[in-house]
């Protein structure tokens, strides 16, 4: 006698959307490139990719926004959401830049340290106070770094008194505009950073502790995890990567501004999501924030070479940031996962 199928069970999952699901934004990326390469072929007689200039200021372009976004993965992945890198990188650009000022009849090599060491320092602060209000006062995530937004823009343009803070020191200049093998310094910057994060959060204790609190609180805490400390942590980590982002914006441009990251927050947030990061928390790697990352950039650069008004930046941006939540909500159904109800 034939049994009846159960009514909750799955539904058949098909191998090629699963995988599609799962790879869709190293697809993508590679969709987006073949795209512009064929445009650059057909209307210029000329090559996207392999054209270096191109690279060097797409993987510029990728480079700020990714800082910022390295640390936001971690905490989207504990499920949570930092609001307020990009006036933290503001407030440390101008810190380094006015203390740099301060310090400009030193070496300009001692000068520069003692510039990167105050931003910082200082940019781990927001991250403590953001940190301790989410973990010890149980202020949402979303209205506590909203709120360090507003203070980290307040107290950076009081700073640098409603403007730019300019800086001559050739050291810095270097360091924003030179190049090794080709390759930008603050690409290679960027890229040891990307290097140790990846490291801390898929080798070490720290990375492990992050997905157990993003896939359950109450089970990371029966487990014996110090919750509200590894957040306190977290937070100042996400500030720590944003200050390193307002080092590289001070020495790219030889000034600080206080609203220096203020575009890069939705580009952190969307490429942490475009990269495979689930809102809900429990998933997400460092690669695939790097491919987010490029994936905006691509976009943003492409779309000014094929001579597109720059607007639709931000349309195409937000499209794929719909599409790719869109994929999250679909990918567990296709891959067989679930989601947890808490």
């Amino acid at each position: 006698m034939a049994t009846a199928a159960a009514p909750n069970a799955p539904a058949e999952r098909h191998p090629l959307l699963a995988f599609v699901a799962i790879a869709w934004s190293w697809l993508f990326l590679l969709l987006l490139v073949l795209f512009f390469e064929f445009w650059a072929r057909i209307q210029y007689g000329s090559t996207f990719v392999l054209n270096p200039y191109n690279l060097q200021s797409i993987a510029l372009a990728a480079s700020m926004p990714l800082l910022l976004a390295l640390g936001q993965t971690l905490v989207i992945i504990a499920g949570g959401i930092d609001l307020s890198v990009g006036f933290v990188m503001g407030l440390a650009s101008v810190v380094m830049a006015t203390v740099m000022q301060a310090t400009a009849g030193l070496h300009p090599g001692l000068s520069l340290l003692v510039g990167i060491a105050a931003a910082l320092l200082v940019s781990v602060v927001p991250g403590f106070i953001s940190g301790t209000l989410i973990a010890r006062l149980a202020i949402p995530a979303f209205i506590g770094t909203l709120g360090m937004y507003g203070v980290c823009r307040g107290v950076g343009f009081l700073t640098a008194s409603g403007t730019t803070v300019p800086v001559n020191n050739p050291w810095l200049f270097q360091l924003g505009n030179a190049k090794i093998l080709q390759v930008p310094v603050p690409v290679i910057l960027t890229a040891i950073v990307v290097l140790v994060m990846h490291w801390v959060l898929r080798e070490g204790r720290f990375g492990r502790y992050t997905y157990a609190i993003g896939g359950s609180k109450p089970a990371a805490i029966r487990a014996g995890i110090n919750v509200p400390r590894h957040t306190v942590m977290l937070y100042m980590l996400s500030a720590f990567c944003a200050g390193i982002a307002g080092v590289v914006y001070t020495a790219r441009f030889s000034a600080g501004a206080a609203q220096g990251g203020e575009p890069l927050l939705l580009d952190s947030i969307a490429a942490v999501v475009i990269g495979g990061a689930s809102l809900f928390g429990g998933s997400g790697t460092i690669v695939g924030t790097v491919i987010g990352a490029f994936i905006i950039a691509v976009i943003q650069y492409g779309l000014v070479f094929i001579d597109v008004a720059p607007f639709w930046q931000f349309v195409a941006v937000g499209v794929v940031i719909i599409v790719s939540v869109l994929i999250d909500q679909s990918r567990e159904r296709l891959t067989g996962g679930g989601r947890r109800d808490e």
